[in-house]
């Protein structure tokens, strides 16, 4: 083993013993023929692998893995990981201390293989007690970039782009929903890699940066949710987005049924985007290659299939690592350039980052705070008055959503016990009176959290979906319906 590679055992003696940790090591890279170095806070296993020939495997083939032990390597992790397919590379981030960070990427050969990865591992009892979360590692390579001049077209906020950073390969602008020849302020900047997307949001992220004399505001892009292909193949809903806010839902069934009459079995309109559901996936197929960028109501209209998301089945994710229960976005990431695990949905500083890198939702509505001057005429108000996408919390969603079917409030009854460790562990356990004499008298999510807020903030999520409200689901919406 040279000496860089050397290095890299000794960083966990005060872990295990240099020697244990040194031979475990040396043991596995003699059987496996991967080399293995140290840097940047990261332990790398392979990449590339021995004999590998041509590029790195394309994007989708890494999974994110946490809740590693600490006192866990790469001479007991890998072996596991193998178990779904030949790895190109594996990365656990370290601590100077010599324990890894809890988390790490697995990068696979193929897609398929990360997709097994995921079924098989995700959730493992990696030690006694011990389970890990894998989910899909995204490679974001999308800032989105507000306060944009309303007035400026997609051909001039690309140019901008470009001169001001380097690799931007395409940007996403949507027309504004109330009048189509003005963009809603904002706009997605692709680029041909994460790092330089991760450049360019270091250069433009210090608030001071201007364009057009404005100052933008600059964070990642939420990444689009993944859907895996055999799922997709089953798919016969459209998505339809960039319609006139005063198209109604007959208008579009008319317009999709004139390629074959009664191929439309229903349409739901949400704002200025639609789903079309369809009988048969054939004629959804060809109505999208058909009715792409025709015209309806003087908007041209944009057509794709829509992601299916099972709702019920991405709450029950929450402790496996790959969601937080404060977060309505409800997706964890670990962002490579800076190296540290990110959670996106937290409230931001910035205007709303929309929930997928083609979401229509109105951004009139900002998640940010103005000056308050002296003199300022305020006037009194009820939430109630307000539209549902004013609230960023699943606890207002639910209050607002009872209000809105004239019930009284939701009534939150706390629970606790402690964990193994000696931790107190809280629930919440939800009534809805107007509800609570019919077949679901309460609610109760089977998770249990470390904090008064995640704990009220995951009953109430819990009881949004039970209650079949499609609220949090339209939201921020980016293509995806319930399933």
């Amino acid at each position: 083993m040279n000496e860089e590679n050397l290095d890299v055992t000794n960083g966990c003696s005060k872990v295990r013993t240099g020697t244990q940790n040194e031979a475990a090591l040396l043991a596995l890279m003699e059987k496996t023929g991967y080399n293995m170095v140290q840097e940047n806070g990261q332990r790398k296993f392979g990449g590339p692998p021995p004999g590998w020939e041509g590029p790195p495997p394309p994007r989708g083939c890494e999974v994110f893995v946490g809740k590693i032990p600490r006192d866990m390597y790469e001479d007991e992790l890998v072996p596991v990981f193998e178990r779904a397919g030949k790895i190109y590379e594996f990365r656990l981030m370290m601590e100077f201390s010599g324990e890894n960070r809890g988390y790490a990427f697995v990068m696979y050969t193929t897609k398929e293989e990360a997709q097994l990865a995921i079924r098989i591992l995700n959730n493992y009892e990696i030690r006694p007690g011990k389970f890990i979360g894998v989910c899909v590692s995204l490679d974001n390579c999308r800032l989105f970039i507000g306060a944009i001049p309303k007035e400026k077209k997609k051909e001039e906020i690309l140019d901008e782009m470009k001169k001001v950073t380097e690799g931007v390969v395409d940007v996403i602008v949507y027309p504004s929903a109330t009048d189509k020849t003005k963009n809603r302020g904002f706009a997605f900047v692709e680029y041909e890699s994460h790092r330089a997307a991760a450049m360019a949001r270091r250069k433009l992220i210090p608030g001071t940066f201007q364009l057009w004399g404005h100052t933008i505001q600059v964070d990642w892009a939420d990444p689009e949710k993944e859907v895996d292909e055999e799922t997709m193949q089953r798919v016969k809903v459209l998505y339809v987005r960039n319609l006139m806010i005063s198209t109604t839902e007959e208008t579009i069934k008319a317009e999709f049924n004139k390629f074959k009459p009664g191929a439309v079995e229903r349409v739901k309109k949400l704002r200025d985007y639609a789903f079309v559901h369809f009988f048969n996936r054939e004629d959804a197929v060809a109505a999208m290659s058909v009715m792409n960028g025709k015209c309806i109501d003087g908007a041209s209209i944009e057509v794709t299939l829509a992601k299916p998301v099972n709702k019920e089945s991405t709450w029950r994710q929450h402790l496996n690592g790959q969601i937080s229960p404060n977060s309505e976005n409800l997706l964890v990431f670990a962002n490579k350039e800076e190296g540290h695990q990110k959670t996106l949905g937290k409230p931001p500083s910035l205007p709303a980052r929309l929930n997928g890198q083609h979401s229509p939702s109105p951004p009139e509505i900002e998640r940010c705070t103005y000056p308050l001057f002296p003199g300022t005429k305020l006037t009194p108000i009820s939430m109630y008055s307000l539209k549902s996408n004013h609230f960023n919390s699943a606890v207002m969603h639910l209050d607002y959503y009872c209000n809105k079917n004239n019930w009284a409030p939701p009534e939150y009854y706390l629970y606790s016990t402690t964990s193994q460790d000696g931790k107190v562990l809280l629930v919440y356990k939800i009534v809805i009176p107007a509800i609570a004499n019919g077949s679901q008298s309460y609610f109760m999510p089977d998770k249990l959290c470390t904090t008064l807020e995640d704990a009220k903030e995951l009953a109430a999520q819990f009881t949004l979906l039970h209650l079949g409200n499609i609220t949090l689901a339209t939201v921020v919406n980016d293509g995806s319906y319930p399933i």
